[in-house]
């Protein structure tokens, strides 16, 4: 027997609709970790400095690494759903190890999606970092279960999606970050155990309390912001005037495409955000450029 490789390590998603587990598709990395939360049973009849620990609750979380951002909406609407879903980790096999090979360690349980980090790199391939918390027991997956597949994705470049800032909070977000060089989107689900005095040593379980997000962009400082003529583009004059306000503007984070891709076409998540942080870095015979933090206000709105 072999010793297993990495990429034939993989975590599945349940799919109800499909009534099939799905791989998580362009994964370039997964963790799985399990944790046994304990505490000291050392009293004062205890001789000397050696503990005692014991379970108190136990607790799983998985996260993982992709190449493949297609799938936002579907993970945004998810992790906002605030509801566990079925999660698996397996070996797999066949092509492009997207087939469950049932091993002996494989596992399944429910499971928050409770952490999501989009990053739209300048030019280079977009990437998504995924975590989930476990809440209640984990299974053994059983022998019978149905062979799951799911077919390979396609990459997403950065540089084909823009964050749009409109110059209040009622008008439309319809200017993108001029110059801009990175764009990220953290979405975050405030879990709490509610384990009990009656469940001690058993799984824990968790409940979601609240939701927030954020984006984060950079830029480069440019006199005048107008890449040409016809297309321009909100500068770091406009950002120091919606930090100046203190109040909500509306936004957009959407694919382009056109001169300098700066023409929205589908977007993927709008909502309100405020303006938090704005930092200007004028560094020695380097580009200056800037960079800017906006938390979510209210509820976001996911593309259908």
């Amino acid at each position: 027997m072999g010793t297993l490789k990495g990429q034939n390590f993989r975590i599945c998603i349940f799919d109800s609709t499909a009534e099939k587990y799905k791989v998580i598709g362009m994964a370039t990395g997964c963790t799985v970790t399990l944790t046994n939360n304990t505490e000291s049973s050392a009293t004062k009849d205890d001789v000397g400095m050696a503990d005692k620990p014991v379970t108190t609750s136990k607790g799983w979380q998985v996260s993982c690494d992709s190449l493949d951002v297609a799938d936002a909406a579907a993970m945004l609407t998810a992790i906002k759903s605030m509801q566990p879903m079925t999660l698996m980790w397996d070996e797999t096999a066949t092509t492009d190890n997207q087939t469950r090979a049932k091993a002996t360690f494989a596992r399944k349980g429910q499971a928050y999606l409770n952490d999501v980090t989009f990053n739209f790199n300048d030019r280079e391939n977009s990437t998504k970092q995924l975590q989930f918390t476990g809440s209640g027991p984990l299974q053994t997956v059983a022998a019978s279960e149905a062979t799951e597949v799911i077919s390979i994705g396609s990459y997403t470049k950065g540089q084909y999606v823009r964050l749009f800032l409109g110059s209040d909070n009622t008008a439309a977000p319809s200017t993108v970050i001029a110059a801009a060089k990175t764009l990220s989107l953290h979405v975050s689900l405030t879990l709490e155990s509610s384990v009990t005095k009656d469940t001690a040593g058993d799984y824990d379980i968790q409940e979601p309390t609240a939701l927030s997000y954020d984006i984060s962009t950079g830029a480069l400082v440019r006199s005048g912001e107008t890449i040409t003529s016809q297309v321009g583009g909100k500068s770091l004059a406009d950002l120091e005037t919606i930090y100046e306000a203190g109040t909500p503007v509306k936004f957009k984070i959407a694919n382009v495409s056109g001169d300098n891709n700066r023409t929205a076409s589908s977007t993927i998540i709008s909502g309100s955000v405020v303006l938090t942080q704005l930092q200007v870095n004028g560094p020695n015979r380097a580009n200056a450029d800037y960079s800017a933090t906006l938390n979510g206000y209210g509820d976001y709105t996911v593309a259908a």
